[in-house]
């Protein structure tokens, strides 16, 4: 389910869409859904909300903080710990910065106590998933070794409005983009990932922290 900001719950995607509606007005001033030519569009729309640079500044600090994550799941045992081998390993290998970055943010759900499928839908290249059935994810879509995704993309209502996002980080960035334009509430499942993304990684309304999210920044900087 996806929520406004004030709380109400959005209606539903057979009836006519809130979200495209307000996509429309509030981004691009057209009918129609987002391409994407239109990432730039988002990151301006972010920027002008903000001043902030959305995608240099989530990058830079989803990096800069990696090290010290890699730290914090080494120091964790029992189930959590267990969980989070299988992305140290893949941390270990000489992986392409998008393969980091994808293992980073995924063990970060877990790391959290939250679940990857509330923001992740993987599936195969050749057997894509129906998008109907989700009102705000991420779409990763994997080759034919069903292991390193190979591009992504937003589902938003129903439908995937914005393919080619190209990596898992990058869609991360612009859901985040989509949310502020679109005055939406982040998921009541992932929100202490979100609590990262909006105040760890992008440095907004960071002054109150929740005790979790206070907790792992605490140990980010020491």
């Amino acid at each position: 389910m996806a929520y406004e900001s004030d709380g109400s719950l959005l209606r539903n995607p057979s009836m006519n869409s809130v979200i495209l509606e307000k996509l429309a007005e509030a981004i691009f001033h057209y009918t129609g859904y987002p391409t994407g030519l239109q990432i730039l569009a988002i990151k301006a729309e972010f920027g002008r909300m903000t001043t902030i640079s959305l995608e240099q500044s989530f990058m830079y600090k989803l990096d800069h903080y990696t090290p010290k994550r890699i730290a914090l799941m080494k120091a964790k045992g029992g189930v959590l710990g267990t969980k989070l081998r299988p992305f140290l390993e893949k941390l270990s290998q000489n992986q392409s910065i998008d393969i980091r970055r994808d293992s980073v943010i995924r063990s970060l759900i877990l790391y959290l106590g939250e679940k990857q499928q509330d923001l992740f839908e993987d599936c195969l290249e050749d057997s894509r998933s129906d998008a109907t059935e989700h009102v705000l994810k991420i779409l990763v879509v994997h080759g034919a070794n069903e292991e390193d995704p190979v591009d992504a993309a937003l589902l938003l209502e129903g439908r995937e409005i914005m393919p080619g996002c190209g990596s898992i980080a990058k869609a991360c960035t612009l859901l985040m983009g989509l949310i502020y334009a679109l005055n939406l509430a982040f998921p009541p499942t992932l929100r202490y990932t979100f609590e990262v993304f909006q105040k760890l990684f992008l440095g907004l309304d960071g002054i109150k922290l929740t005790p979790k999210v206070q907790a792992l920044n605490v140990n980010l900087l020491s």
